[in-house]
């Protein structure tokens, strides 16, 4: 009775502690996959706009601004939209109005601010619709690579059309001084076909060079947030 009951006591104590290793390792990969989430995407805190700094200058109404740091250091953006006006710097031989967007990033170096890069580009003399925005919710700041640099990400759209023709989309990424771009065009529905099928212009899309020869991870990337806002 003795031996039988000492036979138990030893197979409940392997069973007792398997089960807690098990345990052991669910809680690490479980930590494991968090880390791994957390490193890819910075954590940002939105500006408001009276926060800025006095000596920070940028034009038109802006849409975001953020910071964050990395190991550049505290890097601060912000994006703006013009809205619809005449911009008086461009020639008009329609008398059509002008759109314009910018994105400006600084790096905080002894509470001195100094602009690293600057996004700009714009629609003039359009006198039909006329647009030149950033997509709704596309602003992001990663780290897929893990080097501790962030990868900035930005989707615009721009048209001048009088139909319901494609806009030029394009998405624009950071990393430090390093610029990628995939450009093309978002996907509209164009009508149903004789087979009831529907029917749609756009979507198509280029890499540039430092895409095309650049982490694949940032490819994957680029090409989830165009999926997203395709239409």
């Amino acid at each position: 009775m003795k031996k039988q009951l000492i036979f138990f006591v030893l197979i409940y104590g392997m069973l007792t502690s398997c089960k807690q290793e098990s345990n052991e390792v669910k809680t690490k990969l479980k930590n494991e996959e968090l880390l791994n989430t957390k490193t890819e995407s910075m954590v940002i805190t939105k500006i408001d706009s009276s926060e800025l700094p006095k000596s920070l200058k940028y034009s038109g109404f802006i849409k975001n601004a953020v910071r964050w740091n990395d190991n550049q250091g505290e890097n601060i953006l912000i994006t703006t939209e013009t809205g619809i006006y005449t911009n008086e710097k461009f020639e008009h031989e329609n008398d059509g109005s002008d759109a314009e967007l910018y994105a400006y990033h600084f790096i905080v170096k002894d509470n001195e601010l100094f602009q690293t890069w600057q996004v700009y580009d714009y629609i003039k003399d359009c006198s039909v619709d006329i647009e030149a925005t950033f997509v709704k919710n596309t602003l992001q700041v990663t780290d897929l690579d893990k080097n501790g640099i962030a990868e900035i990400w930005l989707m615009y759209k721009k048209v001048c059309h009088g139909d319901v023709s494609p806009s030029e989309m394009k998405v624009i990424m950071y990393e430090g001084n390093k610029k990628f771009a995939m450009r093309g065009e978002n996907k509209v529905f164009a009508g149903i076909d004789n087979n009831g099928k529907k029917q749609f212009y756009g979507g198509e899309y280029k890499f540039d060079k430092e895409f095309k020869n650049g982490s694949r991870v940032f490819k994957n990337y680029a090409l989830n947030l165009w999926n997203k806002n395709i239409m």
